[in-house]
């Protein structure tokens, strides 16, 4: 999954690179996202599990963003408002972009260089038309 998607972006960019031709920026690339929905599962206490999917992503980072979505707004339903990324898994198959993504939520800001203030995220998110939970 992301070894396979790690592997296939590493060949791109070295195939790029022998043409002369420079990769897109990010922004220049179209950006029609479809997003199709956001399964939930509560692995053991603050640890949670999200499953996300849509199509029209421009890389791995349009999912996590999604995920991240759906953490923070999991995170203030529950009453917290902190949430810690784990891991992300991405994989993509015939223009549908699935990851499977683990977080921790809690009432205090966690350690971790990876935390999310749910409140600011879900601001965002709707700010990026991105849905939530």
């Amino acid at each position: 999954m992301v070894l396979r998607a790690g592997i296939i972006a590493a060949a791109s960019l070295s195939l790029a690179g022998c043409g002369g031709e420079s990769q897109p920026d990010r922004d220049e690339i179209p950006f029609d996202p479809v997003y199709e929905g956001v399964e939930t599962s509560l692995l053991d206490g603050d640890l949670v599990q999200f499953h996300v999917s849509m199509r029209g992503a421009r890389d791995n980072a349009d999912l996590a963003d999604y995920a991240d979505c759906a953490a923070a707004q999991y995170a203030l339903i529950r009453g917290y408002g902190f949430a810690r990324h784990l891991r992300t898994n991405v994989d993509e198959m015939g223009g549908l972009w699935t990851a499977d993504a683990v977080y921790t939520i809690s009432a205090a800001l966690p350690r971790g260089l990876k935390t999310i203030d749910a409140e600011v995220e879900v601001a965002t998110c709707a700010e990026n038309g991105i849905p939530t939970v």
